[in-house]
């Protein structure tokens, strides 16, 4: 039994033997009287490549694509404001005790302002989305008309879709700037203006969170599911105040965009 046993561990290592790789001796000559070199090689075997990554390449690449048609263009060219100013914040006050109070409009009340800004965001930004910029002649001012039109009719429907924004969706808002404007052009009469400088923070859907009781957490504009929800939109107001003119407060300037798309480009 022992003979049988090593006869066939002999016949297993012969076979190991034969199976494994030999060495490739490559022989060669430098001159005709030189010595004659040699040098072993292993076969190797051929690198392996990984694929793992291409998916995931593709994915982002896919990604960008949709990010890039969601995304709203400049509607209009303004710089994009998201925070207030402590500074502007002073100057605003003083501008609105000091000077629009006693010398332009004694019933002027920041609050009810701030309200009816609130119902023209909500105005405006439904026509544009409809592209019915007509309507808009005594509420928008016709030189930013003349510039929104061609950008609005541009926009996909996807992207007209993001313009709409509902009162009851604005969780901050703020005047950012208060200014006052005189136009000397004419020398019997010296006209006078107030423009107000209005951001508006909107998260699509709030409303219904605060119907269903939902908690909405103070830092949603960081979060993933929110990125896509939370809108920027800068409105500036003006008004005449002239003497002996009646006018009413036109928007002179409607921007709107997203939040994450702002960072991303300062990436």
């Amino acid at each position: 039994m022992q003979h049988t046993l090593r006869r066939c561990l002999g016949m297993a290592r012969l076979s190991l033997t034969r199976l494994q790789p030999r060495p490739t001796v490559a022989a060669s000559r430098g001159q005709e009287a030189g010595p004659i070199t040699a040098s072993i090689s292993m076969p190797t075997q051929p690198a392996s490549r990984s694929f793992a990554s291409l998916p995931q390449e593709q994915d982002k690449k896919e990604q960008k694509a949709r990010e890039s048609l969601n995304r709203l263009p400049r509607l209009m060219d303004f710089p994009e404001i998201v925070w207030p100013s402590a500074l502007n914040t002073l100057k605003n006050w003083i501008t609105i005790q000091f000077i629009i109070r006693p010398y332009f409009d004694s019933d002027f009340q920041l609050k009810e302002f701030i309200y009816g800004a609130k119902q023209a965001l909500q105005v405006v930004s439904s026509k544009l989305m409809g592209g019915d910029l007509d309507s808009l002649d005594n509420l928008v001012s016709p030189e930013a008309i003349a510039e929104l039109r061609p950008v609005i009719q541009k926009l996909s429907m996807t992207q007209r879709r993001q313009l709409e924004i509902k009162e009851s969706d604005i969780y901050l808002s703020f005047p950012y700037q208060v200014g006052i404007m005189f136009d000397d052009a004419n020398d019997k009469l010296q006209k006078r203006f107030v423009e107000i400088t209005m951001v508006f923070h909107v998260m699509r859907g709030l409303s219904e969170m605060r119907e269903r009781g939902e908690e909405i957490p103070w830092n949603m504009g960081t979060l993933p599911e929110y990125q896509d929800k939370v809108f920027i939109c800068n409105y500036r107001f003006v008004k005449e105040f002239t003497a002996g003119q009646q006018s009413d407060w036109t928007v002179n300037v409607a921007n709107q965009f997203r939040a994450i798309d702002l960072i991303n480009e300062t990436k």
